[in-house]
């Protein structure tokens, strides 16, 4: 069971608000305030201590106590910031206009009655915290730990060391894949050595790989051990049984350093091969590292760890893949009806259980853990539909007091409370989102800061900043599961649903999120605090109508589940609203009720069919995220522009922006914002917002002004630049610096570089990650230049050429682009050849050039039409749109044979096409 640290991190903080003095808080308040400061820090402390501790290992009393204090945390939020806005909501039916309406609420904390209402609602706080301490009289850290539990505790990863060969499935062929990244092309290991990371999520199955290969390979060195690490290693209880399992000497007396010098000594001379199990932290592997020398011989280390910051600082990393098809129902059936062999062709054992096994199956995702678990629950079962299907619709739910699902839970456990108290929360928060959901990054970040989840601790690091190294870690630790966008950049994240049930498991017995979808059992009493409604039965429209709102923080709604919208007047406390993809175009009546909803921060609308916004959308002085994407709205209410903390602005290129938007100043993300001639004036108020990181603009014509405002922009990230009807500019941007801190640059649609920038280079843009721009003219010079850049990863280059007489050719040379994934050469006239060691991680290439000129420049170089394709060892897809002008049946021809045997030779058989159709015989990806 998790216990977070509930909204006391934001409760602190706005509790030190409160003492600045433009409040004139009386002085026995401030003293007041301090007090529960204090007070509260030391509560968080213990919250956190209890977060990374097992339930099984609390307390029933600690938990309870943490219980109240978390549910304590939010109802002092919901008063501190109820009070805030009480006296707008008090006085703002007696006011005429906006502008008096803002006016006559400055000031509100000078106010004499508003004064004593603080008190008074401080003293009360007060008196409910001593409650809560007076209830559980000690924050002793001790009392939360190595409590004695009534049953011997076994890591049931355990199993893995002794599990048979023959009864594993699909482990062969993997084995043998990772040999020869291990050996040699004769079988024999590299006589430098070889250190390879086995990486992937709890449950995929690295112990088990790992001792496959160590069993497989053993017999080759002249010793062997295979060591469990864990989370927290007693390392010298580790160099011990290392030596042991070396040299079967058993040193009792030395001490860790001296047991490294031994082990290091004994290896220096041998052929050795070492597998470290279970490596969770960076610190622990260098001094792990130390006992393990270089030798003359040879050696392979293994190791295994869920962290991807640890595969890599470790040594090359290995992807554990996900089971196929094909082997996950070899798994299930072997458990289930002890059948070994099953082909892609051959039906399930007993037909009728031919579908649900596949939907059971397609849930496990091709995770050996989930298979196992899930069959031993099958055989269990009648080999009836109705039985399976049970099964099937209660994964996730009643299936808590199974053995094999209590122990699958564990092991998927360990990574969670190896974490940080806040990424606790910011993991539990994905169950806000149903099974199979593709959640995008940027949305999750704003819900998370919106959510109060992420706090500002370095100067110059945005919030938004911290949350995306947030989402970073969390894939870093294998939680979640990366999707790419077609330029192989992290767009989103999935859940593997083994892993949302325990999400959900523990958010749900911590009050985090109450889920409402019809199948899992609500909470008879307890307060709703965040709600996600994920299907619109009848049923649970009635379960909204007999629970109370009051105290709901954030609702999402799915798309599905768009006829139960719970109307706006229920909540009073709503800070966060989700409602993208939900059709309000009838009977959903926002401008109602959505001016009242005081205390929101982020709102969501993106694509529900709304066709304005009401007026008073200006009364949410607290709203910092404002979604409104793919929608009918015309325009913008004038008073968008009172919303001083908005750092989010989301519109479609159709809704026109009202003027003052420069007094906007906390926006970080201004998206698709459209300007024409009526309205450029607008250009100008863009250079007041400093603080912008994002910024997607179209313009109806290019405006020279554009240049100036950008130059103020200096925190700028990411840049797209749109002219409408395909106008282009030569040399429109040549006059730009950009800013040290920039990420991403889109401007190949409408701005053309005379030259490549003299800022595009690793000591100026060391960040840049993704560039699409359009140049006049290109040189060998600016492609090795551009080859620096060390963090490049997509890159879309397209040159305008007018004189297509001169013929060049490009080469990209060795260690050029290390990081590049996506690449597009557009506009190029003669080829470019590509060098040993160069694009060493892209997997999809573009190139545009002229079949004449490219057969020239390869006759001229004596080089014939070998592009070097064969020396990009991660390509996928490769795709070439060809200008045949002046070339002949015959040279076309050439070049499509040339690409055929270069594509055939390779060793991922690559995707090819010319011109959108693809090449006989290449595979497809």
């Amino acid at each position: 069971m998790e216990i977070v640290t509930g909204a006391l991190p934001s409760v602190i903080t706005k509790l030190g608000e409160l003492l600045v003095g433009e409040y004139n808080l009386q002085k026995w308040v401030k003293g007041e305030i301090m007090f529960l400061q204090a007070e509260l820090e030391s509560m968080k402390g213990a919250l956190e201590k209890v977060s990374s501790t097992p339930p099984d290992r609390l307390d029933v009393q600690d938990k309870m106590w943490a219980r109240n204090l978390r549910e304590l945390s939010y109802d002092i939020e919901d008063n501190i910031d109820t009070f805030m806005v009480r006296g707008k909501g008090d006085e703002s039916a007696k006011l005429h206009g906006v502008r008096k309406f803002i006016d006559r609420s400055v000031g509100l904390f000078r106010k004499v009655r508003i004064r004593h209402e603080i008190g008074t609602e401080i003293s009360d706080i007060k008196k409910r915290v001593l409650e809560v301490h007076e209830r559980h009289r000690r924050y002793d850290i001790d009392m939360f730990v190595d409590k004695p539990t009534t049953h011997t505790l076994v890591d049931p990863r355990l199993f893995a060391h002794y599990t048979e060969a023959k009864e594993l499935v699909g482990i062969d062929d993997t084995r043998d894949e990772l040999i020869k990244v291990l050996m040699d092309g004769n079988g024999v290991p590299f006589q430098q050595g070889k250190i390879v990371s086995i990486i992937g999520f709890g449950g995929l199955g690295k112990t088990t790989l790992a001792k496959a290969v160590f069993e497989k390979i053993r017999a080759l060195f002249d010793c062997c051990a295979f060591v469990s690490v864990s989370q927290t290693p007693d390392l010298k209880k580790l160099f011990k049984g290392l030596l042991y399992d070396l040299s079967k000497i058993n040193e009792e007396t030395l001490d860790e350093k001296r047991l490294i010098d031994v082990v290091r000594e004994f290896l220096k001379t041998k052929r050795y091969l070492i597998v470290m199990d279970d490596i969770w932290d960076i610190s622990v592997w260098k001094v792990i590292k130390c006992a393990l020398p270089d030798n003359d011989v040879g050696y392979i280390v293994i190791t295994t760890t869920r962290n991807a910051d640890v595969a890599e600082n470790v040594g090359g990393a290995y992807k554990v893949k996900a089971l196929s098809e094909n082997n996950s129902r070899k798994l299930l059936y072997k458990r289930v009806f002890g059948i070994d062999n099953v082909d892609d062709t051959e039906k399930c054992p007993v037909e009728e259980l031919a579908e649900v096994s596949d939907r059971i199956l397609n849930k496990c995702a091709g995770v050996p853990l989930a298979i196992i678990t899930m069959a031993s629950l099958l055989a269990c079962k009648a080999r009836n539909k109705m039985d399976w299907y049970e099964v099937y619709r209660s994964i996730g739910t009643g299936l808590e007091n199974n053995l094999d699902v209590e122990n699958m839970r564990k092991i998927l456990s360990f990574s969670y409370y190896n974490m940080p108290s806040h990424l606790k929360t910011c993991l539990l928060y994905f169950s806000m989102f149903p099974e199979d959901y593709i959640i995008e990054k940027d949305h999750l970040i704003w819900m998370w800061i919106a959510e109060g989840f992420i706090q500002s601790e370095k100067q110059g690091k945005s919030l938004f900043g911290r949350g995306e190294s947030y989402f970073n870690e969390l894939i870093n630790r294998s939680m979640i599961q990366p999707i790419y966008s077609l330029s192989y950049t992290v767009y989103g994240c999935r859940v593997h649903d083994m892993v949302l049930d325990l999400i959900c498991s523990l958010s749900s017995e911590a009050n985090l999120v109450t889920v409402l979808n019809g199948k899992d059992q609500m909470p008879p009493s307890s307060k709703f605090r965040r709600l996600s409604i994920q299907n619109g039965k009848d049923d649970d429209s009635m379960t909204l109508t007999h629970r109370s709102l009051q105290q709901v923080r954030s609702v999402v709604v799915v798309p599905s589940a768009s006829g139960i919208i719970p109307v706006l007047q229920s909540f009073q406390v709503l800070r966060v609203m989700d409602l993208r993809g939900c059709d309000l175009s009838q009977g959903y009546n926002l401008n109602k009720f959505l001016g009242n909803l005081f205390h929101l921060r982020y709102l969501g609308l993106g694509n529900t069919s709304i066709v304005e916004l009401p007026e008073e959308i200006g009364n949410l002085q607290f709203l910092q995220i404002l979604d409104i994407w793919e929608n009918e709205i015309s325009c913008l209410p004038s008073n968008v522009v009172q919303l001083k903390q908005l750092m989010c602005l989301n519109i479609d290129l159709s809704t026109r922006v009202p003027n003052g938007i420069g007094s906007l100043t906390s926006l970080e993300k201004l998206s698709r914002l459209s300007l024409d001639e009526s309205n450029m004036d607008i250009i100008e108020e863009l250079g007041q917002l400093t603080e912008l990181r994002v910024l997607h603009i179209s313009l109806d014509e290019w405006n020279h002004k554009l240049v100036e405002c950008l130059h103020k922009l200096q925190k700028i990230q990411e840049l797209t630049i749109w002219v409408q009807g395909g106008q282009t500019n030569i040399g429109g941007l040549d006059g730009w610096v950009a800013p040290r801190s920039l990420c991403n640059l889109d401007t190949r649609e409408c701005c053309w570089f005379s030259r490549l920038p003299a800022w595009l280079n690793p000591s100026l843009v060391p960040g840049l990650s993704e560039l699409s721009i359009s140049v006049r003219e290109v040189q060998q010079a600016d492609l090795d230049i551009l080859g620096k850049l060390p963090a490049l990863r997509s890159l879309s280059l397209f040159v305008y050429r007018e004189d297509f007489g001169i013929l060049v050719g490009f080469v990209v040379g060795s260690g050029s682009f290390a990081c590049l994934r996506y690449c597009a050469f557009m506009g190029f006239v003669g080829p470019v050849v590509l060098q040993h060691g160069a694009m060493p991680r892209l997997r999809v290439f573009k190139l545009q050039m002229s079949a004449r000129g490219a057969r020239e420049i390869a006759s001229s170089y004596g080089s014939g039409l070998d592009l070097g394709l064969g020396n990009l060892a991660s390509l996928q897809w490769f795709l070439v749109y060809l200008d045949c002008a002046a070339a002949t049946d015959e040279e076309v021809e050439e070049f499509e044979a040339a690409l055929r045997h270069a594509t055939k030779i390779h060793p991922n058989h690559p995707y090819v096409g010319i011109n959108g159709k693809r090449i006989e015989g290449t595979d497809e990806h």
